[in-house]
């Protein structure tokens, strides 16, 4: 029997997520649109089985599930940044967060409300990337948000 952290798909799946929290972040930092970092990502970043996590590239991605969480949160920003910003204290502006951290909510608000994985695969994926990124309390922010934009999808009539 196969563990999940064992399973290549979820790994997959997992590196893809990471690689599309990167490449969010690079969009927003260099102004580049979603084709053009996808494209760099695909080229320079080798996301190919082949490639490894040294220099850099990012091996065993899922490329479908990258380019779709890069392509879609782009395309939906503003929507779901209205979302986060409903899910912050009141105090706090969405400028104020880190710019990976705006970058990895994004992404798992888009999945939360625009796919059909489970929202707690995609809270844990992204509180598990968000350990590779911080060491301090942002998992547990990742959490607490994203658990709030599931909750509020859910109580939300479609």
């Amino acid at each position: 029997m196969t563990t999940p952290s064992e399973n290549p798909t979820r790994r997959s799946r997992t590196i893809a997520r990471v690689a599309a929290v990167q490449a969010l972040f690079q969009c927003e930092q260099s102004g580049d649109n979603a084709e053009t970092v996808v494209d760099q990502f695909i080229r320079h970043r080798q996301i190919t089985p082949a490639a490894s996590f040294e220099d850099g590239h990012i091996p065993d991605a899922d490329l479908k599930l990258f380019q779709d969480i890069v392509r879609k949160t782009t395309w939906n920003q503003d929507e779901i940044d209205t979302i986060i910003v409903a899910a912050l204290p009141s105090t706090w502006q969405i400028t104020r967060l880190d710019p990976v951290l705006r970058a990895l909510l994004r992404a798992g608000t888009y999945e939360i409300l625009k796919t059909d994985t489970a929202e707690r695969i995609v809270i844990n994926e992204y509180m598990d990337v968000a350990h590779g990124f911080f060491s301090g309390d942002e998992p547990r922010m990742v959490n607490g948000l994203l658990d709030a934009v599931s909750r509020k999808k859910t109580s939300t009539p479609e």
